[in-house]
């Protein structure tokens, strides 16, 4: 079973201001039991030669990706001059932000640096990788950036970690804004609101959860086929009627897909 303690992938002090520090701790010691599991099935599972396959698939289950891959990029980050880490894994954990978290000058990030060997650890990080791999997810590649563009009526690809566990799924990832002032570039606000082009929820994201535009070659069938059943002018004004229903008493989404 999947562990349920919160994951809060930010500092000690931004947990203190922002009256988190349940949170904080519960997670860091999620991670610390992540980072021990990384290290048991490394040991039990290593015979002096070859590292065992697909042992991260059963971390993964037990602690989630977004969990595991934090992990896994913090240590990756804490050994970046250790040569036996690859260049490929180092610069996978640049692409996982793992805030400074240094209290009474302990860096408290180290206490979830897994201990294993690093050459195992660097092949077991590559399994991780190949198991997120098998899902297919959007990436950078697949999008235009974000930066300065305006998100309404387009078509939205989610980061995988705004997505719970049960739905990072390629179609998921799909989102279309109707409205918020996160949709604009150069608004105070980052709310964006809008629905799953998949099933049509309705939900709130922050600007900052999205990875960029859906390049228009890449979009499935079943997201080409909404998208052409009206042409643009229609298919917007439907998006600003959807705009207008929003009211503060909404009920939040069902499927409990919110970012975290």
């Amino acid at each position: 079973m999947m562990d349920t303690r919160p994951f809060y992938p930010h500092s000690f002090e931004e947990a203190k201001r922002n009256n988190d520090m349940d949170s904080y701790k519960q997670s860091t010691q999620a991670n610390i039991d992540c980072k021990n599991a990384i290290e048991t099935i490394i040991k039990n599972n290593y015979d002096g030669q070859r590292l065992g396959k697909d042992l991260a698939k059963q971390v993964i289950a037990d602690f989630g990706i977004d969990r595991t891959a934090y992990v896994l990029a913090n240590t990756v980050k804490h050994k970046d001059h250790d040569g036996r880490m690859s260049a490929a894994n180092k610069e996978w954990a640049k692409e996982i932000f793992v805030p400074p978290d240094e209290l009474d000058g302990t860096d408290r990030n180290t206490y979830f640096v897994v201990g294993s060997h690093t050459g195992l650890t660097d092949l077991f990080v590559n399994q991780f990788k190949r198991e997120v791999a098998k899902l297919n997810l959007w990436d950078k590649s697949q999008v235009n950036p974000p930066t300065n563009l305006d998100f309404e009526g387009k078509v939205m690809v989610l980061k995988p970690t705004s997505l719970n566990e049960k739905h990072k799924t390629r179609d998921e990832q799909l989102f279309l804004p109707f409205g918020g002032f996160g949709c604009s570039p150069t608004a105070s606000g980052r709310t964006v609101m809008g629905t799953f082009l998949v099933d049509g929820e309705r939900a709130n994201f922050q600007r900052s959860d999205f990875l960029g535009e859906a390049k228009k070659e890449l979009l499935p069938a079943f997201a080409i086929e909404k998208l052409e059943k009206e042409k643009r002018p229609s298919v917007l004004k439907k998006l600003h009627d959807k705009k207008s229903e929003v009211t503060t008493k909404d009920k939040p989404p069902t499927k409990d897909k919110e970012a975290r």
